[in-house]
């Protein structure tokens, strides 16, 4: 299990994100299922079938986070499985994947059913013992939220008709549709509505490409001034910011950490382009000083803005120390640049 996969279902896992993360896509951030009222179940699904051997098969999967909500609404009083799977990555095959898993879902719901009707003895009619499963009994409703956790924009399928080429008119009637419940941050319009710092995450998200964007946020929501240790360690994960975190805080000031790492950054590339400089020349200080970003695969945006130089300027140079790799040989690069230069 990929560091990505742990980090996101341990975070939301916790049943007060959990909870704020579903009432947000099932009742628009009204706060209709509570923390209190959710249960773990087991993630495991398993489903048996016959094989053309006559041979029983036996599938398994694991979902991410699985829980039975109890909820009380409108007067009345329901009960609903609710699953949340995890994507750090586009996933194109999705509708499939999460009809799979709830299929599996209730197919342990009627599989459980029929075996407490053999122990019991209890089905009226050879139909309902044959279906394992009475006219009275009922199946509780399997919901799956898929959480993209991305800072792309996501061009996946979202519902299984998607995933489908060309279809007769006549016929899609009669095929199946299955759509998928996503949420993806570069999506969300409106973040009022979530009462934990899943709030904060998910705002950066979907800034985290542009840094200006990022800094405006930053700034103009007063709730990331205070965001809890968790949070911070997984926009870091996610996003792939770099803030400080002292391991004696339990709660960041990101407002803060942010500006200061601006400052540090700006500070050492300072610092590092005077003792490059010193050793290599000023040509050769910016390619040593691209290289090392370079091997951190930053883009040549970023290391233009780390260096506070202009993209035209550090283009070339990330060209010609990617045809040197893996060795990023500093004067070898500086004489593939005096040569293309030349040449020019």
């Amino acid at each position: 299990m990929s560091a990505k996969d742990s980090m996101a279902k341990e975070y939301f896992a916790d049943n007060a994100r959990f909870a704020d993360l579903c009432n947000n896509i099932l009742y628009g951030g009204r706060e209709v299922i509570l923390p209190e009222n959710l249960k773990e179940r087991d993630t495991t699904e398993v489903l048996t079938a016959l094989g053309l051997d006559k041979k029983t098969i036996a599938m398994q999967k694991l979902r991410d986070i699985f829980k039975n909500a109890s909820i009380k609404y409108t007067g009345k009083s329901y009960v609903v499985l609710i699953g949340v799977e995890n994507q750090s990555d586009i996933h194109y095959a999705i509708p499939v994947k999460n009809m799979f898993y709830d299929v599996m879902a209730y197919g342990n719901q009627v599989k459980e059913t029929a075996k407490k009707h053999r122990k019991d003895k209890d089905t009226a009619t050879s139909d309902e013992f044959l279906s394992g499963f009475t006219k009275e009994d009922k199946l509780i409703p399997v919901i799956t939220i898929t959480v993209y956790l991305g800072t792309k924009e996501w061009d996946g399928p979202r519902k299984l008709s998607d995933m489908f080429g060309d279809v007769d008119d006549e016929l899609l009637p009669f095929i199946p549709d299955y759509r998928i419940n996503l949420l993806a941050p570069r999506e969300i319009t409106d973040f009022t509505g979530f009462r934990t710092s899943i709030r904060q995450l998910f705002e950066v998200l979907q800034n985290a490409y542009d840094k200006e964007k990022m800094q405006e946020v930053l700034q103009n929501d007063e709730k990331f001034s205070n965001v809890d240790r968790e949070t911070v360690e997984a926009i870091n994960l996610f996003a792939g910011t770099d803030i400080d975190i002292d391991e004696k805080e339990e709660v960041i000031d990101m407002c803060k950490a942010w500006e200061e790492q601006k400052n540090e950054g700006r500070e050492l590339g300072r610092e590092e382009g005077r003792e490059e400089g010193r050793e290599l020349g000023e040509r050769q200080k910016i390619i040593s000083l691209v290289v090392k970003k370079l091997q951190k695969d930053k883009s040549v945006a970023e290391i233009a803005d780390d260096l506070e130089e202009k993209e035209e300027v550090i283009a070339p140079i990330y060209e010609a120390a990617l045809s040197m790799k893996p060795d990023y040989d500093v004067e070898k690069i500086y004489e593939l640049l005096e040569k293309n230069k030349k040449l020019a």
